[in-house]
């Protein structure tokens, strides 16, 4: 048996965040002996020791969605969430890589030359939402924040991106995956409306790094919740 106030010193957490677990349903329900205390067992200090490991590399949000599958031992449909959010993370990595081997052109008119984005002058909404993997209404709200202002069509009105744009919105979406403030993606656009993408390379470098950082805490909670599980799996029924 363990005292909430020993778990919260190993695993660097108040007690209370222990009593907000509980309130959420990510561990198990706790008996109270005859006085009224808190008995956590080793199972208890597993699901604490696990949910901290994994915050960092996966966030709150899919430990809440994954726990109470583990504690109904669905152990394989947690998993597969699991693993559909690193294969984000990979995805991710992909197109920030991407964008980075774009930034370090030499000149812009050999990315414009070589580009598999420059097969014509203008793309409509459509097209430049597909060629950088986002919706039509993300480049809409990108306009209203005034981060890209595309040409217009003089006689449908309707929205025209150049190759120039495509970059950006390029740049746009890997800053913004990578959780920078508006206004820095705004003035690493100016950087680069003053063809000096020098600081856009930079902080696309630093999402890489982000993105290294990720997967290695990934990896870290991963390996705590193997541990769960195997404990988990090996409880009797109640």
């Amino acid at each position: 048996m363990f005292r909430p106030i020993d778990i919260a010193r190993k695993i660097g957490v108040s007690t209370s965040a222990l009593r907000h677990y509980e309130d959420w349903g990510i561990v198990p329900k706790v008996r109270r002996n005859e006085k009224g205390y808190r008995i956590y067992t080793e199972l208890h200090v597993a699901y604490f020791e696990c949910i901290r490991a994994m915050s960092p590399g996966f966030g709150m949000k899919l430990i809440r969605d994954i726990m109470p599958y583990i504690q109904q031992k669905e152990i394989a449909k947690a998993l597969w969430m699991v693993s559909e959010v690193q294969a984000k993370l990979y995805n991710e990595n992909k197109k920030v890589g991407k964008a980075l081997e774009l930034l370090e052109k030499d000149q812009v008119e050999e990315m414009e030359e070589k580009s598999p984005m420059k097969k014509k002058k203008w793309y409509s909404i459509s097209e430049a939402a597909d060629a950088i993997g986002v919706a039509n209404s993300t480049l809409r709200h990108w306009e209203k924040e005034d981060l890209i202002v595309p040409e217009r069509d003089q006689y449908s009105g309707y929205r025209l991106y150049s190759a120039s744009d495509l970059r950006k919105l390029l740049i746009i979406r890997t800053l913004q995956n990578a959780v920078y403030s508006l206004d820095i993606v705004r003035e690493v656009l100016a950087e680069m409306d003053h063809h000096n993408i020098s600081e856009a390379i930079k902080i696309t470098r630093e999402s890489l790094e982000y993105l290294d950082y990720l997967i290695k805490q990934q990896l870290r909670g991963m390996s705590y919740l193997y541990h769960l599980c195997e404990l988990v799996e090996r409880e009797s029924p109640a």
